[in-house]
């Protein structure tokens, strides 16, 4: 796995799959065909989110600019989603190779869309940014907000449901179930929630305010966190309480 980290590796292991994917089945020609089409992932990509987020040619035509425009100025967008890709070939079981979440994860697609949503919000055109947010969030049925910081290697299982508002954010390394909230509270819109770095956020957690989930914390379904949640340890229940704390200074990586 190491060795395909670099894009065009990754790139070239993907065309491979597409090809004997088409090869063993004829009928995945009208869904994986666009990939031998196209030059390389990034290319692929904003084909890929614009055929995702939406229906209307023009639409899908505008946004798949954007997308490539976003990958010639900053490549490292194309460098996150090859990170994104391998780490959910890494942490899903279910899944031996690229192309079957590349094509149908929407969790993953939508994440990619963010990347380009973030990089039109930091280039000063808003508009654009959250005019993408918005179909994503319609098509998916995930609403990432443009101002929002994540990371790299994230994984939004499932992804159905999954809201991360404006200011949130999400480290390195970090698992999001479905249905998952991460937002402000309407008290203080000032602050977002920080969540750390390899951060299990299981189904309908629901994550609002000022407030930090440390590295390796782990929050329980259905769980509602109001407060910090210590590195390492794991957070159940509504309001959730705390369980499975390590001692001070040495968090659990288990």
């Amino acid at each position: 796995m190491t060795t395909l980290a670099a894009c065009d590796d990754l790139w070239l292991a993907i065309r491979r799959e597409a090809e004997a994917a088409i090869a063993a089945d004829p009928f995945l020609e009208a869904s994986a065909a666009f990939i031998l089409d196209q030059g390389d992932l990034g290319s692929a990509l904003a084909f890929l989110i614009g055929r995702a987020i939406c229906r209307a040619e023009a639409d899908r035509a505008q946004f798949t600019r954007a997308a490539r425009e976003a990958y010639v100025a900053e490549p490292a967008l194309v460098d996150a989603a090859a990170t994104d890709l391998i780490a959910i070939v890494r942490r899903d079981p279910a899944i031996t190779g690229f192309l079957p979440p590349l094509l149908n994860f929407k969790g993953y697609v939508a994440l990619q869309a963010w990347r380009v949503s973030n990089w039109l919000w930091r280039e000063d055109r808003p508009d654009l940014a959250l005019l993408m947010h918005s179909a994503a969030s319609d098509q998916l049925q995930i609403s990432i907000h443009p101002s929002a910081r994540i990371g790299t290697a994230v994984f939004l299982d499932h992804g159905t449901g999954i809201i991360i508002g404006a200011l949130a954010s999400v480290g390195d390394e970090v698992t999001i179930l479905q249905n998952v909230t991460i937002a402000r509270h309407q008290a203080d819109p000032r602050y977002a929630p920080t969540i750390g770095q390899r951060v299990l956020l299981s189904a309908g957690a629901t994550v609002i305010g000022n407030l930090s989930i440390g590295d390796f914390a782990k929050i329980g379904a259905g769980a509602l966190v109001t407060s910090d949640v210590p590195a390492g340890c794991t957070a159940v229940g509504v309001p959730a309480r705390l369980t499975n704390c390590a001692e001070a200074g040495a968090p659990s990586r288990s």
